[in-house]
Parts: C-alpha cells; sequence; structure tokens
C-alpha cells in the first residue's frame, strides 16, 4: 500500500480497512500488513491515552467551574487572583471543548463542556454586571460633572483635549476587559455587551436624574410656565455641556478600554439619554416665540452650535451614531430658527405696545428700560445673533415686521449700510429697533397734557437709551455717529422743557411782558401790570411748577442735577435783576422770595415726591 500520508483518525481508518483486506484474502499477513498493525495498535494506544487525559482535564475544569456555584460569593471580591484562575479554567474548558469538537465518540463528554461552558458564562454574566455596578465612580466623587463650567473638575486624563475621568475604578478595568475577552471568544458577546449597555445606561439616566433633568415629553415642555421653562433650560445647558464634552467622552473611553473598537455599545449606550435631551432642544424651538426666551434660546442654539464638531467625533464609527448626528443638526436648526424669528417679532411687539395713560412722572418708561437692557444682553451672543441674521436677511422664510416710514428714513440716515465693520446685520436690525422704539415713545408723549412733562419724559427716555449704549458693549453696535445725534436728542428736548416751562413764568419778570403765558405754569394779567402784581404773577406761577414738578421724576441723578442747575439759571439770574430794581418800591408782603429761597425750592424738583408751598410761606 506504500506510506500513509494522512495524519490522526483518517490514517487509523486507512489502517484497519487494509487490514481487513489482507485477513479475508486468506492470506498469511505480508510483511507490510503486519508493519502497518503494529502502527495501529501503537496509534491506538497513543489516542486512548490522550483521550484519557482529555477527559481527566475535562473532568478538573469542570469541577474547578461548578465548585463555584455552590459559592455565593463573587470571585472577584476576593481578588483579581481568584478572578483569574476562574477564567483560565474556562480558556481550557473552551480549548478542551475545540478538540473535543467533530469527535464522534466524545459526544457525551463535548454536551457536558458546553452545557458547564454555558453555566461559567452565566456566572461571568453575572460577575460583570457585579464589577460594573458596584466599582462605579459615586455621584459625590462626579460632583464636578454638575459645574457650569470645565474649570474646577476632579482629576482626570486628557484625550484629544478633552477631559476624562474615571466612571468606573480603574483598578477593576482590567478584570472587566478580561471577563469581556473571555464571553466573546466564547461565542456570548452578545450577552456581554447586554449587560455593559444596560448598567452603563442605567448609570447615565441616574446622573441625568441626580441634576434634575426630568423625562419630558415635549406637550410636557410647550405647557410649562416661562419660570419653570427658564430653569430647566438653564439646568439643561449646564447638563448639556458636561454630558458631551466629560460624560460622553469618558464613557467612550470606558467602552474601548473594555471592548476595543466596538463602538456601537457607546452608541447604544447613550443614545436615549442623548436623544432625550435633544427632545427637550426641539421642544422649546417650537414653543411660542416670546421675548423673554430669546436669550435662552440663543444660549441652547450657541452651545449646540460649539458642541457640534464633537458629536460628530463622538458618533462618527458606527452607523447607529448617524441618526445621533442627523437630529443633533435638525435640532440645532430649530433652535436657529427659532432665535431668528423671536428677535424678528420682538421689534413688532415693540411697535404694538400701546398705553393708554401716561406714565407717571415722565420717567423712564418700562418699555425703554426692556427693549435697552434686552439689547446689552443681546450683545454677548453678538457673533451668533448677526449669523443667524445674515443667513436670511434676503430670504423670504421668515416674515419681518414692517417699520414706518420714517423709522426706515431715520435707519437709512443714520445707518451706515457700506460699513465694513463686523456685525452689519445685527446693527442694521438693532437701529430699526431703536428708532421703533423712538417712534412708540413719541406717541406716549402725546398722553401727557402738560407740554413740559412730555418734553421731560422724552428726556428721560431719550437719555436712557444713550447712556445704555454709552456705557455697554451697545456702543460698539451703534456707533459714534448714534452716540452723537442723540446726545443731541435728549439736549434738545431738555432746552424745549426750559422754554415751555419758565418762559411763561419769568415773563411775569419782563417790564415790557404781558404776564401771560402757556404751558406750565403760566401767570395771569395784563400789559402795564404794576411790579407788586409782576411779583404777585411769578409767585403763583412759580408755586404752580413748584407743586407740579417736585412730582416729576428724573432718575438720573446727574441729568437731574443739569436739569435743575439750567432751571436755576434761568429763574435766579431773571429774579435777581427784577428784585433788586423794585424791592425798595414794593411792599415786603408782596416779595415772597428771595434768591437763596429760590435756589432751595428749585432743588426740590424732579425728585418723584409733590409738594406744595403754602400761601403764609415767608422768607
Amino acid at each position: 500500500m506504500g506510506e500513509f500520508e494522512v495524519d490522526g483518525e483518517e490514517k487509523l481508518i486507512v489502517a484497519a480497512e487494509y487490514l481487513v483486506q489482507e485477513l479475508r484474502s486468506n492470506k498469511s499477513l505480508t510483511r507490510n500488513a503486519k508493519k502497518v498493525l503494529g502502527s495501529l495498535l501503537s496509534e491506538l494506544s497513543r489516542v486512548v491515552i490522550i483521550s484519557e487525559e482529555i477527559e481527566q482535564r475535562l473532568n478538573l475544569v469542570c469541577e474547578k467551574i461548578t465548585a463555584r456555584e455552590v459559592d455565593e460569593t463573587m470571585i472577584w471580591d476576593l481578588g483579581s487572583d481568584a478572578g483569574n484562575e476562574f477564567l483560565g479554567a474556562v480558556n481550557e474548558l473552551r480549548g478542551l471543548i475545540d478538540r473535543l469538537d467533530g469527535t464522534t465518540e466524545e459526544e457525551v463528554s463535548l454536551r457536558k463542556a458546553h452545557d458547564v461552558l454555558q453555566t461559567a458564562m452565566a456566572r461571568l454574566e453575572d460577575e460583570f454586571k457585579h464589577l460594573l455596578v458596584e466599582h462605579a465612580v459615586e455621584e459625590g466623587s462626579m460632583a464636578s460633572f454638575g459645574a457650569a463650567s470645565t474649570e474646577d473638575l476632579v482629576p482626570g486624563r486628557n484625550s484629544e483635549d478633552h477631559i476624562v475621568v474615571d466612571l468606573i475604578r480603574p483598578e477593576v478595568i482590567s478584570d472587566l476587559k478580561n471577563i469581556a475577552d473571555a464571553m466573546i471568544a466564547s461565542g456570548y458577546d452578545r450577552e456581554c455587551i447586554q449587560v455593559c449597555t444596560t448598567v452603563r445606561k442605567e448609570a447615565l439616566d441616574e446622573f441625568l436624574y441626580d441634576h434634575e433633568v426630568e423625562k419630558l415629553s415635549i406637550e410636557d415642555v410647550l405647557k410649562m410656565d416661562w419660570a419653570t421653562l427658564n430653569t430647566n433650560i438653564k439646568k439643561w445647558v449646564r447638563v448639556m455641556r458636561n454630558i458631551v464634552q466629560m460624560y460622553l467622552v469618558s464613557e467612550k473611553s470606558l467602552n474601548s478600554q473594555i471592548f476595543g473598537e466596538l463602538n456601537e455599545i457607546f452608541v447604544d449606550t447613550v443614545k436615549a439619554p442623548v436623544m432625550q435631551l435633544l427632545n427637550f432642544g426641539e421642544a422649546v424651538s417650537i414653543g411660542p416665540r416670546q421675548p423673554e426666551k430669546l436669550l435662552r434660546i440663543l444660549e441652547m442654539y450657541e452651545l449646540v452650535s460649539e458642541l457640534l464638531p464633537e458629536i460628530d467625533s463622538l458618533f462618527s464609527d458606527h452607523h447607529l451614531g448617524l441618526s445621533v448626528r442627523t437630529e443633533y443638526r435638525e435640532v440645532m436648526r430649530r433652535l436657529g430658527d427659532c432665535a431668528r424669528a423671536t428677535f424678528l417679532e420682538f421689534k413688532s411687539a415693540i411697535a404694538s405696545d400701546v398705553s393708554s395713560h401716561p406714565f407717571p412722572g415722565g420717567a423712564v418708561h418700562p418699555l425703554t428700560n426692556y427693549v435697552m437692557n434686552y439689547l446689552m444682553a443681546l450683545t454677548d451672543f453678538s457673533q451668533t445673533l448677526d449669523s443667524l441674521l445674515m443667513e436670511h436677511e434676503d430670504g423670504e422664510d421668515l416674515a419681518i415686521p414692517p417699520s414706518p416710514p420714517d423709522v426706515i428714513n431715520q435707519v437709512e440716515e443714520e445707518f451706515p449700510y457700506d460699513s465694513p465693520e463686523k456685525f452689519v446685520a445685527m446693527k442694521r436690525h438693532f437701529y430699526s429697533i431703536a428708532s421703533v422704539l423712538e417712534a412708540n415713545l413719541q406717541v406716549k408723549s402725546k398722553l401727557y397734557r402738560d407740554v413740559s412733562l412730555r418734553h421731560i419724559f422724552l428726556l428721560n427716555n431719550l437719555h436712557y437709551m444713550t447712556r445704555k449704549v454709552l456705557n455697554s458693549e451697545l456702543k460698539h453696535i451703534f456707533g459714534d455717529r448714534w452716540n452723537r445725534k442723540h446726545t443731541w436728542k435728549f439736549q434738545q428736548q431738555a432746552t424745549e422743557y426750559e422754554r415751555a416751562t419758565w418762559l411763561p413764568v419769568l415773563s411775569f419778570l419782563k417790564e415790557d411782558g404781558s404776564g401771560s403765558g402757556s404751558g406750565s405754569g403760566s401767570g395771569s394779567g395784563s400789559r402795564n401790570l404794576r411790579p407788586r402784581e409782576r411779583f404777585q404773577g411769578f409767585n403763583s406761577a412759580f408755586e404752580e411748577v413748584y407743586k407740579a414738578q417736585t412730582g416729576w421724576l428724573i432718575s438720573d441723578e446727574r441729568l437731574r442735577e443739569d436739569v435743575r442747575t439750567k432751571a436755576s439759571m434761568w429763574v435766579i439770574q431773571a429774579y435777581w435783576t427784577f428784585y433788586s430794581r423794585h424791592k425798595n418800591s414794593v411792599s415786603e408782603r408782596y416779595i415772597k422770595y428771595i434768591t437763596d429761597d429760590l435756589e432751595k425750592l428749585l432743588l426740590d424738583l424732579f425728585a418723584g415726591s409733590p409738594k406744595s408751598l403754602s400761601n403764609s410761606y415767608r422768607r
């Protein structure tokens, strides 16, 4: 037959068949047959010995593994050495299964080995979960996640400019990896991954719960009042930043340490909580577009835009991450559209703000205060807002509220449309808003019957607008030209006030005056009044002004002093001249005041507290 060219069982079968043929020939065994017979016997003896060794090792390994079933102590609680010994038995069992696989004679042993391997996998699954749960970093150790910035983080590792913190205690990472390797090599990768995904997802859910991030439906968010929504947005911004920049980065790092490149585990773990956060952003974007929401929406949009590269990096390695990246971009787009539309409707809201009664004392109107502080706050988002406005400045998808022709002319006059400066779109809209506000204030000023009070009202409000611009980042938006023009505007209102108030009063002190006038504090009389009658007319007119204008309010201290000083310059000089000329020819009973008295009384004006002078007032 020649030399055998096959090994193992095939060699034995071929040899046996050859010997059978020789025996059937009823001849004596040839030398070659005898040689084959000897080899066959030797090989059979060796196979029997190996089978006995495998059986012996199988029994020993199975005993090691099953012995743990009666011990409720978790193996790795006894230390890594005990765990590694158990893993050694599992790995040896898997090797014995490979040797037994495919043999018909050892079918019983093979079935036994698979049963024990299944038992071992169930135990490893429990051990894996136990390590993940018991060695998770406690909430107190992760308190830095709730901080508003990353500067106060607990010590961690830097990974591509991200801070990676330990979500699982580092000393058990190698144990987790060894268990995962053993389960994956044994064909139980799905069970291992399921355990890890479930445990880590629960940890992330617990983290969100601890930081008061509720699982809210879109309907829940839409039903919130502004105070509640505002609180939830602030929490969302804080948690979203830390989730993306630290938690997810750390989670992905943990995933890589245990499973290597199996990135779908990371996506499966974090997808649901991330979608929960994105759903909140979507709900905010489709809610009512109220001006008070704009700053928060811009804050959300700016954050989402900032984190976009990190989201792309975190979810770039697996097709499951595509849905997260797509939804993230959609929420970002909706927040941007919402912010832009809310800003544009803000101007419309200013124009439509109607008052039926004049604001008390001619003080700074709440609308002026609100609008200017609103614009000041928006400068914190200049780059973002300008970009959003520029994107659709010429588009028709968002209706821009129309402006009256006079407002348009004023904006065109004040705004250099060919300006090479940055934030051009934002500047154009800010100019327009300021002009709409001025137009509204002009309408509101008509509610005052007293002409002098109209001027005080416009003076207060224009001065407030100008001061807010000069003393904030708004000065870079409006520029020097706007500031100069509006400084002139409020100064002009001050001049108009002086004329409307003090010309009628001082007309009594003019030798050729009629002693009559119009407006606040107007005197009465006729031509050729005698000096005593002029004193009486002045006293009455001055007291009328005093009674009215002590109740008016100029809240800015410097402006109040300036208006008082100019009033004093008007009154004191004229009164002193008239008083000096006639004090000796008029009885003291008609000279009610001297200049010092008037100076003191003028200091009471515009304090917002009405006062009156009694007829018995004497110096």
